[in-house]
């Protein structure tokens, strides 16, 4: 077996179900050190030995996005297990529910989403900076959704996928975004590089199983991006066809 010194060590936000877990799946693939983060501790569990069953060599990390407790205890695990972090996949989402009409919407829907989507994926990020920082190659991916996308949400119908109206998910994806940015410009210079997927519409809980893509073809833009060249993209934003348009 190959020591946790010797191994890429990966973690995935979300990682007990859907997108989350088949990346889990793909980065163990490669012979990775993979930690589950979720908050629900079964499912945690349950996943990791489903993992390990399988071949990979994963381990459970608690951690609620929302909180700043656990996403501190979360790296201070990270760092007493394997005393870095070479790629943070940062997955965990919530659509918010309905109705997200503008007009119809509860202003509180808009916070909890935000909360989640994008200052979760930054405490998270945070917490685990000084981390990543101590890999050779560390990288970031933020898993948004085309629906994020100004060009598509204001383009011809015919022509975009812009997606249901959904005034609380759509512009948390777009706030995402932006701040995937705001940490390229911050971190232009380092060896790390940060970048957007887009899974694509996949059939998972978060909508009714009503996606036409597999969770596993909707992680394969994540691995894609987690095992990116040193001379990589950073601050871009694709899926599986190449870039998409902001």
């Amino acid at each position: 077996m190959v020591p946790m010194s010797e191994r890429t060590i990966a973690l995935v936000t979300g990682a007990n179900k859907g997108i989350g877990y088949e990346i889990a799946a793909g980065l163990g693939a490669l012979g990775w050190s993979v930690g589950v983060g979720a908050r629900d501790d079964q499912r945690r569990e349950a996943a990791v030995e489903k993992l390990r069953a399988a071949g990979v060599e994963a381990f459970g990390v608690p951690l609620d996005v929302t909180d700043d407790a656990s996403a501190s205890a979360a790296a201070r695990l990270i760092e007493e297990q394997a005393g870095r972090l070479d790629v943070l996949v940062n997955n965990a989402a919530i659509t918010g529910g309905a109705p997200q009409e503008p007009t119809r919407v509860d202003p509180a829907t808009i916070r909890t989403v935000v909360e989640t989507n994008v200052i979760g994926v930054i405490r998270v990020t945070n917490a685990m900076m000084p981390l990543l920082r101590r890999s050779a190659s560390p990288r970031i991916v933020n898993m948004s959704s085309s629906v994020g996308s100004l060009t598509r949400q204001s383009g011809n119908a015919a022509e975009q996928t812009a997606g249901p109206i959904a005034v609380a998910y759509a512009p948390s994806k777009t706030f995402l975004n932006a701040v995937t940015l705001q940490y390229a410009r911050e971190l232009a210079g380092t060896n790390i590089l940060i970048n957007v997927g887009c899974p694509g519409y996949v059939a998972t809980d978060l909508n009714g199983f009503r996606g036409v893509r597999t969770p596993e073809q909707g992680a394969a833009i994540a691995i894609k991006l987690a095992t990116l060249p040193d001379d990589g993209p950073t601050g871009q934003f694709f899926d599986d066809a190449g870039v998409v348009p902001w």
